[in-house]
């Protein structure tokens, strides 16, 4: 175990009954994590990342604590702190036991991929309750600046997507889709390589950390992107799940369409 990590364990009362402490090399963000696994008692998670996203984490440290009020399934928030002297934030978390949904889905029956999927949906809709604060503007406002930068940055490239010019048509006659949508909590990485299955079932999310505010819609873009390719059968009991907990499916296909054509051409 390195240095600081020494320091750390000896200078922060909830990491003090460790015996045991395993870096987690899956993922991409930008924390470092660890798996603590005390003398007694459940298992947890720590996350390290630099003090200048203090700010950033302690924002996400509040909606862990909001959305387990609302009875999502996620890690519980034990501990926010920093480090001064090694110039670090810290993160405590319950450690969801279990493995990645992406690398089991492959082995389970087509009525559990589709049961887990559902299952994903209605905590979706829970997290999607949570109102963006009063600061944060439309989301139409933000999202089509946006949009308009990325087609800009594509005319501007060298690169050539077959199509485009159907694909940002059609993007184009319905970006007034996006007025007056919903202004709620995004996770903005729900797919299957975020969620965890235990004993064959749906056990929670984890990482939370690029978590926005917006249009629910835009949460399901990734069921193209990553979720599909591991089970077709989650995704549709994902949105079966979703729609059934938050109620009517309205304009769907079309705001989804838009989205994942948009993050198509970012993508590529």
């Amino acid at each position: 175990m390195s240095e600081w990590l020494d320091q750390l364990q000896n200078e922060i009362p909830a990491l003090a009954n460790a015996v045991r402490i395993e870096k987690i090399l899956k993922g991409f963000s930008t924390d470092e994590k660890y798996r603590i696994y005390p003398d007694h008692g459940e298992n947890q998670l720590l996350r390290v990342f630099k003090l200048d996203q203090w700010e950033q984490k302690t924002v996400e440290y509040e909606i862990l604590e909001t959305i387990q009020t609302l009875g999502v399934k996620a890690s519980s928030p034990i501990e926010l702190g920093m480090h001064q002297r090694l110039g670090i934030g810290y993160m405590i978390l319950s450690y969801l036991e279990g493995e990645d949904a992406r690398d089991v889905l492959a082995e389970l029956s087509t009525d559990e991929q589709q049961k887990i999927g559902y299952n994903a949906g209605r905590e979706l809709a829970k997290m999607h309750q949570l109102s963006a604060p009063p600061s944060i503007s439309s989301w139409f406002d933000r999202c089509v600046p946006k949009h308009r930068k990325y087609v800009k940055a594509y005319h501007d490239s060298s690169l050539r997507i077959n199509h485009t010019d159907k694909i940002l048509d059609f993007i184009e006659q319905h970006l007034p889709y996006l007025k007056e949508r919903p202004n709620r909590f995004l996770h903005d990485d729900f797919h299957v390589g975020n969620l965890i299955v235990h004993n064959r079932t749906y056990a929670g999310v984890i990482d939370f950390n690029r978590y926005d505010w917006g249009d629910p819609i835009h949460e399901f873009t990734k069921l193209a992107f990553f979720s599909r390719e591991s089970s077709v059968p989650f995704c549709q009991g994902q949105i079966a799940g979703y729609f059934q907990k938050a109620g009517e499916i309205d304009s769907f296909w079309i705001l989804y369409s838009v989205y994942t054509a948009g993050c198509a051409c970012v993508v590529r």
